[in-house]
């Protein structure tokens, strides 16, 4: 059922709780693609180890360098998403991904370390392209004051995915195919199907025409659109540290990815399949407060929601997901889901950040499609952020006690940054009947 909103434009329901109706088919293309992409993310770095007989510590190095990948990818997806158009960018990320996954799984199946890393580094550029073009076309589309709202959607859409249903699928898919190395190669070649469909789903489904067009201003170059961002963050330094503060978000969540698998599965005893459980179950929290975080956004305000439940809040859940499960006995069952629990609190809390999304664009009005690069860069670059403080700390000789510590002091900087990162629409009444509509 629809109804007229009070610029005369037709409102679906779907419009009312923050998701553009022409977009509907692209969030559920995300959450596939994801899924598919976020298959490996719970035991790359193990296997690609035992595949290639290679030390944690030269693993590190490859998945430090997929990741920049993913950091210029994420650039660039906002950047030729200005040029080209949000939709141009999506299917070039899904060619990307599809090749050169399929590049490195022969690669693997080599053992051949030097095309392990050109592949997997190279196949870093094909989600960012597809999930952050997305996101690009959703803050085009939405109306002003539900974009909080819109991007929370679109987090439930990619967190759901990466990790969470992709864990899930993973869990499912190794038995499946015999367990151990070989099992974790056959959930990997499943999981390009997934990638497939959510394209699919992409390509026939989302017919908006706002994504076939460039959204940069005319008469601008190529090269003035692409550098945009770049340049707007050096004129104005509230970008910088909206840039920062996002980078900074969930680069916690990659660092666990690196250093909790072998303390969890193996350190304390509770195995692979109940690594992977937990995964799905923390980040399942996520997705179901994403949206929620985003309307608080729009209600209470951007900048303190993420202040005080994105920042303060993931510090306090990133601290009760180590130590807790160092306090409880090793193995054991009730240990085991308190541990989650505590995980669970990270996975909430971490959805406080949501209102970023729309924070970015909102601080350069004129320029949304260069902010929203700067603001892609640094989710993509929370990755590669997320794996070098790994790798940096454990360089040094601190543990991963240390890196933990390392993300709690990196909140503590995104604590003050977001003080200064207050826009117009945090004060402003929360009436999205006023706001400039962007839905069909």
């Amino acid at each position: 059922m629809s109804s007229l909103d009070t610029a005369g434009t037709r409102e679906t329901f779907l419009d009312r709780i923050g998701i553009p109706h022409k977009l509907r088919w692209g969030f559920l293309a995300v959450l596939v693609f994801m899924t598919g992409n976020g298959t490996e993310s719970n035991f790359i770095s193990p296997h690609i180890s035992a595949v290639l007989h290679s030390p944690e510590a030269t693993v590190a190095v490859i998945i430090s360098m997929y990741s920049v990948a993913v950091l210029v990818g994420s650039y660039l997806s906002g950047a030729l998403a200005d040029l080209w158009g949000p939709r141009r960018v999506m299917v070039l990320g899904f060619v990307i991904w599809v090749v050169f996954e399929v590049l490195f799984l022969l690669s693997l199946s080599l053992a051949n370390f030097p095309l392990v890393f050109i592949t997997y580094f190279l196949r870093g550029f094909g989600f960012p392209f597809f999930a952050f073009g997305f996101l690009v076309w959703v803050n085009i589309t939405t109306p002003v004051a539900r974009n909080g709202t819109a991007v929370g959607w679109f987090y439930v859409m990619f967190t759901g995915g990466l990790p969470t249903l992709g864990s899930l699928f993973a869990l499912g898919m190794i038995p499946a195919f015999g367990g151990s190395t070989g099992g974790e190669t056959g959930a990997m070649i499943s999981s390009t199907v997934l990638v497939l469909i959510g394209f699919l789903i992409m390509l026939f489904g989302v017919r908006d025409p706002r994504g076939r067009q460039r959204i940069a201003p005319e008469g601008e170059s190529s090269l003035q659109v692409i550098t945009a961002g770049l340049r707007l963050t050096v004129r104005q330094p509230k970008i910088l540290m909206g840039f920062l503060v996002r980078l900074i978000n969930t680069a916690p969540e990659f660092g666990m990815f690196i250093i909790l698998p072998t303390v969890i599965a193996d350190e304390l005893g509770w195995g692979q399949a109940r690594w992977l459980t937990m995964t799905v179950l923390v980040y399942a929290t996520n997705i179901l407060v994403n949206a929620v975080f985003g309307a608080v956004g729009d209600r209470w305000g951007w900048r303190r929601t993420v202040q005080w439940f994105g920042v303060f809040g993931s510090a306090v859940g990133l601290l009760l997901w180590w130590y807790v499960p160092h306090m409880v006995p090793a193995g054991s069952t009730w240990g085991f889901w308190l541990s989650t629990a505590a995980g669970c609190v990270f996975g909430c809390l971490l959805a406080g950040f949501v209102p970023m999304g729309a924070i970015m664009p909102a601080l350069a009005p004129q320029h949304k499609g260069a902010a929203m690069a700067m603001y892609t860069t640094a989710a993509g670059g929370a990755s590669f952020l997320g794996s070098g403080v790994v790798a940096l700390v454990l360089a040094i000789g601190l543990g991963n006690t240390g890196v933990v510590w390392a993300f709690v002091l990196l909140y503590a900087a995104a604590f003050v940054m977001v003080s200064f990162l207050n826009v117009r629409t945090d004060t402003a009444p929360k009436n999205p009947a006023l706001a400039t509509s962007g839905t069909d």
